[in-house]
């Protein structure tokens, strides 16, 4: 028979789990039911703007009123310049699918209202991500980094370091016009291995600057000592296997920089780090890599390899009279700073007129 501190030993951590669980889904609930709350004040303050005469005078007095009454009643939280985000959250969201206009209904039952409000789905982020989307003038847009923070559980941080980085334009200069349709609707689908790229990769991350001169050993090392990092920058399903992998053909050694799995293609995904513009040489050397790879590593079952090189600069004419194609060897170009969005947009108009053309 075990003892006491045995016993206890072996339920502490099952009851230390269960409690832990317990408080994220209380966390989660109460943030929830804070969205759901705040939607259904903004609709109840544009309801009664539209009953008013001077709908912009009235509408003013008629925040500042409750502001007052409501903070004197509850306590902070209550500002007019919360009922005014509270305001515009339910104009931005109302015509959302699967949310009545009359939700109202929602909240009138205390009983009913923290499991009608959990079990509806309408709302997946807190309140703090909600004001930030607000921000995010393009509907399209706008629905785009909802989906992914909810699928992806960002924190408030990583949503704006995906906003800043242009993750939305950055996808969408790497896909054809329906899958740029697709972004808005629904979150990043991989399905195939161009859907894996980005063009260009953000890596402000690593701390380097553009002025200072560096190798690729030590731009591959600043990348290592910062994965969780460049895997989230990555993207969706990849899993980090080793640096510099060797294999040995021909008994000469080979390295690859950077060695990946990606579960959701189901392939492995080799990186090469240039700090120069792109050669041919480079490109001959990753298709190299990717075919001892498919021919010696891959399993039955597995998906062909892919090859990705990172580099400074590249000519899109150069990559595409290199390799053959049915070639799974991209090559895309990395910053070392957070890009203008304005730029990114700019260039996204760009490929869609010659696209139309």
């Amino acid at each position: 028979m075990h003892d006491l501190s045995t016993l206890i030993k072996e339920l502490l951590p099952q009851i230390r789990v269960l409690i832990a669980s317990a408080r994220q889904a209380a966390s989660r609930t109460i943030d929830t039911l804070q969205v759901q709350t705040n939607f259904e004040i903004g609709r109840l303050i544009v309801e009664h703007e539209q009953g008013g005469e001077e709908r912009a005078e009235y509408g003013k007095a008629m925040l500042k009123g409750l502001s007052t009454a409501l903070t004197a009643e509850f306590g902070r939280g209550f500002s007019k310049s919360n009922l005014e985000y509270m305001r515009r959250f339910y104009l931005l969201f109302r015509d959302r699918a699967g949310i009545p206009q009359t939700a109202s209904g929602q909240l009138t039952d205390s009983q009913n209202t923290q499991t009608a409000s959990v079990k509806s789905g309408w709302w997946t982020l807190s309140w703090s991500h909600y004001l930030f989307l607000m921000g995010v003038k393009d509907p399209g847009e706008r629905s785009f980094y909802e989906i992914e923070a909810t699928s992806e559980a960002w924190s408030l941080r990583e949503l704006r370091r995906q906003f800043d980085s242009g993750l939305y334009e950055r996808l969408a200069l790497s896909r054809d016009k329906e899958s740029i349709r697709a972004l808005a609707k629904e979150s990043q689908i991989v399905e195939r291995p161009d859907q894996l790229l980005k063009n260009p990769y953000v890596l402000e991350f690593l701390g380097m600057s553009e002025e200072t001169r560096y190798s690729e050993r030590e731009l591959e090392t600043a990348i290592i000592d910062k994965l969780e990092h460049f895997l989230l920058e990555l993207g969706k399903g990849f899993l980090f296997e080793a640096r510099q992998k060797r294999f040995t053909f021909d008994e000469e050694h080979f390295f690859v920089d950077l060695v990946f799995y990606n579960r959701l293609l189901r392939c492995y995904v080799l990186i090469d780090l240039k700090i120069g513009e792109l050669t041919h040489q480079d490109l001959g050397q990753m298709q190299m890599y990717v075919n001892y790879y498919d021919r010696y590593v891959k399993l039955e079952g597995e998906h062909p390899t892919v090859g990705i090189i990172l580099c400074r600069k590249k000519k899109d004419a150069l990559v595409e009279i290199t390799l053959p194609e049915n070639s799974k060897v991209y090559a895309s170009q990395y910053l070392l700073y957070l890009p203008s969005k304005e730029e990114l947009r700019r260039k996204l108009i760009e490929w869609e007129e010659e696209a139309g053309e």
